[in-house]
């Protein structure tokens, strides 16, 4: 029986599915019509290669991590049929689901490919445990990472995917304080609560050239201080701080170019921010050799300032029109959850580094 990273990650897996399958959550009507009509109906006669290949891979990941929590986990006799069960029963509610939404279009032939999606992810999982991929990875999560390492493996998982949901300052994540306020507004509009809203009295101004480096260099840092929390070694903390800057550095620019266009992918590598980068460098080796409860202490610190910095900083009004103007960055806004991840992540390492400071999971 091991403690694994799969399962926190299936839910959040779950997430993104039921935030693709269900968007935009609106306008939901009854049409007097038998709910599940569409497994009765023929296989559609139209289809297109892309709505096969993304369904299957919609949940390949999922089969996958289910079954692999599975296996991991020592119940390897139910790892492929509770992820295929799994898979059928999820694409089966979400098909439902979608004959209330008027912009989406229930299909049999939906169903059937993410079931198939689902068995070829669990499938997946079962031929790297028969072929011993996931022993090695046991053994190479001993040599690495403290014993009770998920929570920060889970984190650092998912950093990569925040940073593609384009932030208005490069790896500037939890930037939710403006829009919380303006969604507060609107909730309690017409309402004697509204009175009760706490208002700013100055309006959030520009972000300056040294709180941009000071943002850039605590949300490129933060990631990095993550994984010394969770990494005793030395030696191999310096491997993980290339990894986290090769990592960032591509992924930003991906999500630049995905959001704004190939030619624009390096736009955000300004003065400032290659100069933070730098410090980062100089900052992290320097790092390396302080004890894993006291790199949890530090990342706290970076935490709480990077979110302070960040959220006084307005969203600019060019920046959200700018992201509406591409296609394809807005599939990335409207069909996944990085916008969310992009926004929560900093507050669930906040919450992660705080439960290893007051607990007994860290050992210097």
């Amino acid at each position: 029986m091991h403690k694994t990273s799969a399962w926190p990650l299936a839910w959040v897996y779950l997430g993104l599915i039921l935030y693709a399958s269900l968007y935009p959550f609106a306008f939901w009507r009854d049409q007097g019509i038998d709910p599940w009509w569409f497994l009765m109906t023929p296989l559609p006669k139209y289809w297109t290669g892309f709505d096969v290949v993304s369904n299957v891979l919609g949940y390949m990941p999922f089969g996958f991590l289910l079954a692999l929590s599975a296996l991991r986990t020592g119940r390897e006799p139910y790892a492929l049929p509770l992820a295929v069960l799994a898979a059928l029963l999820l694409s089966l509610v979400m098909e439902t689901l979608q004959v209330y939404l008027p912009d989406r279009v229930p299909s049999n032939l939906d169903l059937l490919l993410n079931v198939l999606g689902g068995a070829l992810g669990a499938g997946s999982a079962w031929s790297l445990e028969q072929l011993g991929v996931l022993q090695r990875w046991s053994r190479f999560r001993a040599q690495w990472f403290v014993a009770d390492a998920r929570g920060g493996l889970v984190l650092l998982a998912l950093w990569p995917l925040a940073l593609l949901f384009p932030a208005v300052v490069p790896f500037g994540l939890g930037q939710v304080m403006e829009r919380l306020e303006l969604a507060l507004a609107e909730l309690l509009v017409n309402s004697p609560l509204l009175e009760w809203l706490p208002m700013r009295e100055l309006e959030l101004q520009p972000m300056l050239p040294a709180v941009e480096w000071s943002s850039v260099l605590l949300g490129l840092l933060i990631p990095c201080l993550l994984g010394f929390c969770i990494i005793p070694s030395r030696p191999k903390r310096i491997w993980f701080l290339g990894w986290v800057l090769f990592l960032g550095v591509v992924t930003t620019a991906l999500s630049s170019a995905l959001s704004f266009g190939p030619e624009y992918a390096w736009v955000w590598l300004s003065t400032p921010v290659k100069a933070a980068l730098v410090c980062v460098v100089v900052l992290s080796l320097t790092f390396i050799w302080v004890p894993c409860r006291a790199s949890a202490a530090l990342a706290l610190l970076a935490l709480g300032v990077d979110l302070s910095l960040i959220n006084q900083t307005p969203i600019s009004p060019y920046f959200e029109q700018t992201l509406f103007s591409w296609e394809q960055g807005q599939f990335i806004r409207f069909h996944g959850l990085a916008q969310w991840l992009g926004w929560l992540w900093p507050f669930f390492a906040l919450v992660y580094v705080m439960s290893l400071l007051w607990g007994k999971e860290v050992k210097n």
